[in-house]
């Protein structure tokens, strides 16, 4: 019902930048909220960052406070995640998720990005 598509991962170096994005298709008119989540081999998924669609109050995991900037379009139905000062501990397959009015989880997933940051 909702698709997901995350773009603008890849290999950065430690301090480096990268921008991810996650363009929203589909019933995107019944967004709740979107956020980031990242998943390292043999590590559970966790969370990166949340953004309420309406309003765009923001919540931060502290792997990520103060580095890590989680904004939207509205127009464009796509959610960003600015990543700045990267470390080797970043490195993780970032997915884009979307929850939708009525729901309290986030149901809809994208394929995920992949960021490497090297020492």
């Amino acid at each position: 019902q909702v698709q997901l598509v995350e773009s603008g991962g890849g290999l950065v170096q430690a301090g480096g930048s990268l921008r991810l994005s996650c363009e929203a298709s589909g019933r995107t008119f019944s967004t709740y909220a979107m956020g980031w989540f990242r998943q390292a081999p043999g590590k559970e998924r966790e969370v990166v960052a949340h953004i309420i669609w309406y309003g765009g109050t923001r919540y931060y995991a502290d792997s990520g406070k103060g580095r890590f900037t989680i904004s939207r379009d509205s127009i464009k139905n796509t959610v960003y995640l600015q990543m700045n000062s990267l470390k080797p501990e970043d490195t993780a397959l970032y997915y884009c998720a979307a929850r939708v009015a009525g729901k309290r989880e986030y149901d809809y997933w994208g394929q995920g990005t992949q960021v490497t940051v090297s020492s």
